[in-house]
């Protein structure tokens, strides 16, 4: 539950009004390669809901690159290039990676702030032999599934100023990390974290991925709908990603369209409805926006946190 108090309520209507003047800057068919299978998004949700939302982190961005820019005169040094972090959260099925890719777009476009990389915390998931050896690759996923120590070094690194970070490759076709492959993260101007996990405690009670966030949103909607979205989502991986021979679930593509609808609310049941119960939801109240979406996919309201 939020405490409403530590946040400003805003409906779709007065959020989209905080647009003012923020020029639509992509069009349909950069829409296109940004959806994700299954995502419904148009250009009036990008101007509604992602246009006042890339005006105020261009605000917040330029007052961050201000402030270091004090400090540094302050102490006469050279201030180093230390990237704006966004951590992006959220169920599975949500539409978190449609909403990081389409931020991405869009804050890229901004001239003070050209070169925005994404990172998803899929890279820092134990290899798969790792978390067999541990019992739970049923838990992927999960808290424990992560090498959270590494994920934290990556944040400390990135924070510090290094010239080059990096990070590690998942490949959701073969379901595991890609070994020997890795993404170089190069002093960017902004930085998206897009996981389940990025808002959930780190390796002890000292230390939190979120530590290293300048600012951190939450994807909401009802379990149910959610759900649903996952079992709509699983047909459509059905009927394209698993026909790929290398893939995991290749063994999904077989299945009846009843069997898969069983077999997608089991998974749901016994993993990601659990996950995000016990692990994901109660880390809303950390996130310093939560965005709320209806059952068509549209944001109907969104709350900011007071500063």
């Amino acid at each position: 539950m939020l405490d409403l108090d530590r946040y400003i309520p805003f409906t779709r209507d007065e959020w989209a009004d905080l647009r003012a003047a923020t020029p639509l800057t992509i069009r349909e068919k950069d829409l296109e390669a940004l959806r994700g299978i299954n995502e419904q998004i148009d250009l009036d949700e990008v101007a509604a809901v992602y246009l006042p939302l890339t005006r105020l982190l261009n605000l917040y961005v330029s007052a961050t690159q201000n402030l270091h820019k004090v400090s540094a005169t302050f102490l006469g040094t050279m201030a180093p290039k230390v990237p704006y972090v966004i951590g992006v959260a959220g169920s599975v099925a949500v539409g978190k990676s449609t909403f990081a890719r389409i931020l991405q777009a869009l804050l890229a476009r901004w001239p003070e702030h050209p070169k925005v990389d994404l990172v998803t915390t899929d890279g820092f998931l134990f290899p798969n032999a790792v978390l067999e050896e541990r019992g739970i690759m049923n838990r992927k996923g999960f808290p424990e599934s992560y090498d959270t120590k590494s994920l934290l070094q990556f944040l400390r690194e990135l924070k510090s100023g290094r010239p080059e970070v990096l990070a590690p490759v998942y490949s959701h076709v073969v379901y595991d990390i890609v070994e020997g492959q890795e993404v170089t993260v190069r002093q960017p101007d902004i930085l998206i974290l897009e996981g389940l996990n990025v808002l959930q405690v780190g390796v002890d009670s000292n230390e939190f991925v979120s530590d290293y966030f300048d600012f951190s949103i939450y994807i909401d909607a009802e379990e149910t709908v959610i759900r649903d979205w996952y079992i709509d989502r699983f047909h459509a991986l059905r009927r394209t990603v698993f026909q790929d021979p290398q893939s995991f679930f290749k063994h999904f593509a077989e299945l009846s369209d009843a069997e898969a609808t069983d077999v997608a609310r089991g998974i749901w049941a016994e993993i990601n409805g659990l996950n995000l119960r016990e692990n994901i939801a109660p880390t809303k109240s950390r996130a310093s926006l939560v965005i709320n979406k209806g059952a068509d996919h549209r944001v109907t309201d969104v709350q900011l946190r007071k500063l």
